[in-house]
C-alpha cells in the first residue's frame, strides 16, 4: 500500500527504516572527502573554484600596492578595485574607510601590510554573518528554496540533500515546481541518487498543496529535514511572487514557523543584479539565508561580501563547481583564504 496516498513518488520507506548515523571518525571523513574530490582537500577545492576571482583580485591588489606610498590616492585606488570586484559601492566605501582608520591608528607605512589589513577587515565583516548551516531546533526542519529562473535551484536541492544525508539525517524532497515540465523528473532523479523520497503531484498542480502534503508526510514519518523546490520566477512578476507568499503562509500555518527557512539561490555571475533579487525576495518572503552558486564562473566573487553587508543576511552555502561536494557550507576563513 502506498504510505502517502496518490502524492507519493520515490522509493518506499519502511516505518522502521534506519537512518545512516553520522561518521564521527575525522580521518575517515577527510579520506572520503578527498577521494570524492579527486584527492584534493575541501580548502584546495575551494581555492580551485575561486581561481578566476583570486587571479583577478590578487593581481590587481599586487599591482596597486607594489612600490606605492600609503597615501589617499592609494586608498582611492583600493576602493576602486573593490567596486570592480562586485563588492558594491557602499560596502567598498565602508571597508576602505575602516582600513584607512586602522592604518592611521597603527601607523602602517609599508603598503604590503595593507594587504593583510584589508584581508582582516573583510574576514571580520564576513564572520559577522556566519551561522550554523543546520538552523532548525526540532524535526522536521523545513527549507523553502526560492530564486529566479536558471540559477540552478533543483540541482542545488540535490546537493543539499547529499550534504545533509552525509551528516546522517533523513531528508525528504518536495517537488513544488509544478510548472516546468522536467522539474519533477529532475528532482526524482536527485532523490534516487541521494536516497531521498520525493513528494510530487502532476504538472500544473497547486504548488502550495504539494508542499503542504510533503510537510505532513515528513512529520508523519519523523524525517529530520524537508527541502521544498519552487518554480523559478522573475522577481519583478507580482503574480508569481504572490504564489510564493501563499506557500510561505501555508508553511507558517503548519506550525513550523520556528523551523521554517527560506533560502534564496543566487547566480554569482549576475553580479550586482543579485542585489535587486535579494531585496524583492526578502521584502516579500523574509529570506533567512543565501546560497550563492557558480562562483567558479566569475572573476568577481566580491558579490559574496557585498550581499552580506548590504542585507545583513547569512550566506548558508556557496557553489564553486559541478561536483556534489562543490556546494559547501560557507566558511568565512576558507573563503577569504581562497579569495586572497
Amino acid at each position: 500500500m502506498n504510505p502517502f496516498g496518490t502524492n507519493w513518488n520515490g522509493p518506499s520507506i519502511p516505518k522502521d527504516r534506519p537512518v545512516d548515523p553520522p561518521d564521527t571518525n575525522t580521518n575517515r571523513l577527510i579520506k572520503k572527502q578527498m577521494e570524492e574530490t579527486g584527492g584534493m582537500s575541501l580548502l584546495e577545492r575551494l581555492k580551485q573554484g575561486l581561481t578566476k576571482t583570486r587571479e583577478r583580485f590578487s593581481k590587481g591588489l599586487d599591482d596597486l600596492i607594489k612600490g606605492r606610498r600609503v597615501d589617499e590616492e592609494l586608498f582611492e585606488d583600493l576602493e576602486g578595485l573593490l567596486i570592480t570586484s562586485d563588492f558594491g559601492l557602499e560596502t567598498s566605501v565602508a571597508i576602505i574607510e575602516e582600513v584607512r582608520q586602522r592604518h592611521h591608528r597603527e601607523m602602517i607605512k609599508q603598503p604590503e601590510m595593507l594587504r593583510q589589513l584589508l584581508r582582516q577587515v573583510v574576514l571580520e565583516r564576513l564572520k559577522s554573518s556566519q551561522v550554523d548551516p543546520q538552523p532548525w531546533p526540532e524535526k522536521p526542519g523545513v527549507i523553502l528554496i526560492v530564486g529566479v529562473n536558471g540559477v540552478g535551484k533543483t540541482t542545488t536541492i540535490g546537493k543539499l540533500a547529499h550534504y545533509y544525508r552525509g551528516l546522517g539525517q533523513s531528508v525528504m524532497l518536495a517537488a513544488g515546481d509544478t510548472f516546468r515540465a522536467a522539474a519533477v523528473e529532475q528532482l526524482r532523479l536527485w532523490g534516487q541518487r541521494c536516497d531521498c523520497p520525493v513528494i510530487a503531484q502532476q504538472q500544473g498542480s497547486d504548488s502550495a498543496s504539494v508542499i503542504y502534503d510533503a510537510h505532513n508526510a515528513a512529520m508523519a514519518r519523523g524525517f529530520d529535514l524537508l527541502i521544498a523546490d519552487t518554480a523559478g520566477r522573475l522577481h519583478t512578476k507580482i503574480n508569481l511572487m504572490e504564489e510564493l507568499k501563499k506557500i510561505n503562509r501555508v508553511l507558517g500555518r503548519q506550525g513550523s514557523r520556528t523551523t521554517h527557512e527560506v533560502w534564496l539561490v543566487l547566480d554569482a555571475t549576475t553580479g550586482q543584479n543579485a542585489h535587486s533579487q535579494v531585496k524583492r525576495f526578502h521584502d516579500d518572503l523574509g529570506v533567512t539565508g543565501l546560497i550563492i552558486t557558480k562562483l567558479d564562473g566569475t572573476a568577481k566573487g566580491g558579490v559574496v561580501v557585498g550581499l552580506t553587508q548590504a542585507f545583513n543576511l547569512p550566506i548558508r552555502f556557496i557553489g564553486v563547481g559541478e561536483a556534489m561536494e562543490d556546494l559547501r557550507p560557507f566558511d568565512p576563513e576558507q573563503f577569504v583564504e581562497g579569495f586572497f
